[in-house]
This record gives C-alpha cells, sequence and structure tokens, in this order.
C-alpha cells in the first residue's frame, strides 16, 4: 500500500477522521510479533509485572506500583524526548507552508543533515525493558493475552497487579490465573468497573487481593493508592484526585484534562515516568506539547458534534455520530445540546457510549452488542466485520451498520425497562387487592 493513502498530512480534516488511524492498516501478524517482543523485553527477569489499562487511571496505578517499588525511570531522557517531537512537528508546519508557498518539494538535504539522523538511538526506545517492574498496557479484550504473556515470560515468584480493567467473564483468564496464582509470589487486583458477582468470585477463588471501589465515587487510582502498603507523599494524593476527576467526568479541576489528553497522546512509559516523577502538575515542556496537539483535537471534536443525528429510543433522546475524535468532549458536546445519551462510532469498528443524569444504561447497551462497561460510559465492537468490505461499507457510510446495531440495543434496553416497570406496576396493584 502507498503510504501517502493512509497519512494525514496535506488530506483534508473532513477526510482522514472519517478513516482509522495508520496503525489499523498495520498487519495483525506484524503488530503481534512485535507486541510479543516487547512484551517479553518488558517482563523478563522483572521483579514484578503491572498489566494496566493504558489510559491516565490505569497508567496512575501503574506509576504508584513502580513508586512503591522504587522502580520509578528516570524522567530526564523523555522530557528531552518530548521537547525534540515538539520541534519536528514545528519543522514538519513550516515545511507544508512553503510546499504551500510554491518551494520545491525536491529541493537538496540540506548538507548540514545527515540522512541517517533518523536512525540515531532514542534514548526512551528501550524503557518498557528498563525498570524492575515491567509496565504491559491492555484492554478489556486484550487481558486475556497479556496474563498468558505474563505465564508465559516471568519469573517465579513475582508480584503481579492488574489495574483498571475488569473481565466481562472468567472463562477467557481462567487458565492463565490458574498458572499464575501458582507461580506468582502475589496477585493484586486493583479496579472500580461494575464486577460481575461470579467473575470476582472465581478471581479471587485463585488466591488474588481484588480489590473494586465504588464506580460512582472512586477511580482506579484511588483504589491503588489506598491499597498499596507504602507512605506516599501528599503529590500522589493529588494526583488520584486529579485523575479521578476526569475519570468521573466531575470536570472541576482544569488539570484533569491535561492529564487525560496527554496519556492518550503518549506512550505508556512515557506517561507513567512523567506524573510519576511531577504529579498533576506537568512539567512545561509536556504542557507546551499538550496545547500544540488541542488545535487538531478541537477540529477533530466540532467534526464529531456536526455530524451528529438525534434519535428518539423510548423516553431517551440518543445522539449518534461518527468519526475519529475525542469521545468525552464530543459526548459532551452532544449533551449539552438535549441528548440523553451519545453513541460515537469509531472507523476502527468500535463504539463508545455515553450517558447522563438521565440515562445509567450505557453497560447495559454496550453489554448486547458484544461490549460492558459503567452505567454512563461504556464501550463495544459489534461483531459486523468479515472482511475489509465490510470495513469499506463502514468508513463509506460513516458506521451504518454499526449505529443500526447500537440503536437496536438501545431499543431492547428500553423495552426491557418498560417490561420491568410494568410487573412492577402489577405486583404493587396485587398488594392493594
Amino acid at each position: 500500500m502507498d503510504d501517502d493513502l493512509i497519512r494525514e498530512t496535506g488530506t483534508p480534516l473532513s477526510r482522514y477522521t472519517k478513516l482509522p488511524g495508520t496503525g489499523f492498516f498495520y498487519p495483525d501478524s506484524l503488530d503481534d510479533e512485535r507486541a510479543e517482543r516487547r512484551a517479553r523485553e518488558t517482563i523478563e527477569d522483572g521483579e514484578a509485572v503491572v498489566i494496566a489499562d493504558g489510559d491516565a487511571d490505569g497508567l496512575a496505578c501503574a506509576a504508584m506500583i513502580r513508586e512503591a517499588h522504587d522502580a520509578a525511570l528516570d524522567v530526564a531522557d523523555f522530557e528531552a524526548a518530548i521537547a525534540e517531537r515538539i520541534a519536528e512537528d514545528d519543522e514538519e508546519e513550516s515545511d507544508e507552508r512553503d510546499a504551500a508557498d510554491g518551494e520545491d518539494d525536491d529541493a537538496p538535504v540540506d548538507a548540514d543533515v545527515d540522512a541517517g539522523d533518523d536512525e540515531d538511538d532514542d534514548p526512551t526506545e528501550n524503557a518498557h525493558a528498563e525498570s524492575p517492574v515491567g509496565l504491559v498496557s491492555a484492554g478489556p479484550y486484550s487481558l486475556d493475552t497479556a496474563l498468558e504473556r505474563v505465564v508465559a515470560y516471568a519469573d517465579d515468584g513475582i508480584d503481579l497487579y492488574v489495574c483498571d480493567l475488569c473481565p466481562d467473564q472468567f472463562e477467557p483468564i481462567a487458565d492463565a490465573l490458574d498458572a499464575l496464582s501458582e507461580s506468582c509470589a502475589s496477585i493484586r487486583w486493583f479496579d472500580h468497573h461494575q464486577w460481575d458477582g461470579a467473575v470476582a468470585a472465581a478471581v479471587r477463588e485463585r488466591g488474588v487481593d481484588l480489590v473494586v471501589g465504588e464506580s460512582d465515587e472512586e477511580c482506579t487510582a484511588d483504589v491503588t493508592l489506598r491499597s498499596l502498603e507504602h507512605s506516599f507523599e501528599d503529590r500522589w494524593t493529588e494526583l488520584a484526585a486529579v485523575t479521578r476527576d476526569h475519570d468521573l467526568w466531575i470536570k472541576e479541576d482544569p488539570r484533569s484534562d491535561d492529564l487525560a489528553d496527554y496519556s492518550y497522546w503518549s506512550g505508556s512509559e512515557e506517561y507513567a515516568t512523567v506524573i510519576g516523577a511531577h504529579g498533576a502538575d506537568l512539567p512545561p515542556v509536556v504542557r507546551e506539547y499538550v496545547e500544540s496537539r488541542r488545535v487538531e483535537k478541537s477540529a477533530r471534536i466540532d467534526a464529531a458534534v456536526d455530524r451528529a443525528a438525534v434519535h428518539e429510543v423510548g423516553d431517551w433522546r440518543v445522539a449518534v455520530t461518527y468519526g475519529r475524535c475525542s469521545q468525552n468532549e464530543v459526548a459532551e458536546s452532544l449533551r449539552e445540546r438535549g441528548a440523553d445519551a451519545a453513541v460515537i462510532v469509531k472507523p476502527a469498528g468500535s463504539a463508545s457510549i455515553r450517558g447522563s443524569d438521565g440515562f445509567e444504561h450505557a453497560h447495559e447497551v454496550a453489554g448486547k452488542v458484544n461490549g460492558g462497561g459503567h452505567p454512563q460510559a461504556a464501550g463495544c465492537k459489534p461483531d459486523i466485520y468479515d472482511d475489509m468490505l465490510d470495513y469499506a461499507h463502514h468508513w463509506t457510510t460513516e458506521g451504518q451498520a454499526c449505529k443500526r446495531v447500537i440503536l437496536a440495543a438501545f431499543e431492547a434496553v428500553a423495552e426491557e425497562i418498560e417490561s420491568k416497570e410494568a410487573e412492577g406496576d402489577d405486583e404493587v396493584a396485587d398488594d392493594d387487592q
């Protein structure tokens, strides 16, 4: 495939936000091979391993665990890499302006620039293998793979932590967790999602110290901070509070948006190291980087909001949109326009479902289309993509099939709620007789 077909540079935002990021077009076989190699390098010879969700909440937990193990990485190399990234972005923007002004794109390379500079060693390239507490990022759908990699590469006697991840079913992780319960010195699992009782019981039966906080009161960083036997400085309590501010969508501390955006735009090792060193107050070089990325973020949000259509489902107004964007901000904008719930369908095939005070059934809707989550925040990926033609249809129709099955799930949940309310009314009537 021609690289220019999936590059964003020079392509109108209205077009490239309808397509997945370039990583989507990287074959899974090659991606799995790279992920397997990095997992081995991360896990081997470590004293502990953290499997965490790759968002701000999960990575805050990883930073806390490294602090407790005195295993944090040096932040200086990461800050230097960020500064270089900002400089490269500025240079690229300058090149684009020059091209627009008629400069010759085929002009000779500056004699002072070594054509091999791109191959220079990145001081953070091997950061994933440098801490004795390895960090493996995972999501709900890759938790089983992450656990299996720990089984394959970890030494006996390690401490294993799982943070900000809730399995919908126990069966996919059963074999790996059985093996790890035999080989690990300890397994501690911190979370704040809503767990199925049977799944939680099965995890605990394997000797796992599972601590689940109240999903509407704590984020997993809160749970981790109060569960670790370590004397943390005050900045860690503040970090947990600011992380909670975004994760629970409280939105009272402006720093929480900085953390959320930065976690999205940085790698897991970088984020965990930077917040581990600085807490919720990001250093100037990181704030500069975040601000530079927000210009495009804002444009993507506007494009998704403009694409939204509102559907009446029972008593709910459900706004449905499509695009590569920041789903929480898009959902907030749609709620401000009167939506009870918002659905953001992504070009990669997944979707985010966000609720409001008037809609606390997001996890029920997601559960009907291969997903799960919280009452007001859930995610799913409907099983409707059999080949690339299905994805091509998805992109060219702005997720029409995905939208249809999710709206059908909303209708099913509405019918179930109506039926339960009717049964309740009948029981009350019987009691009155």
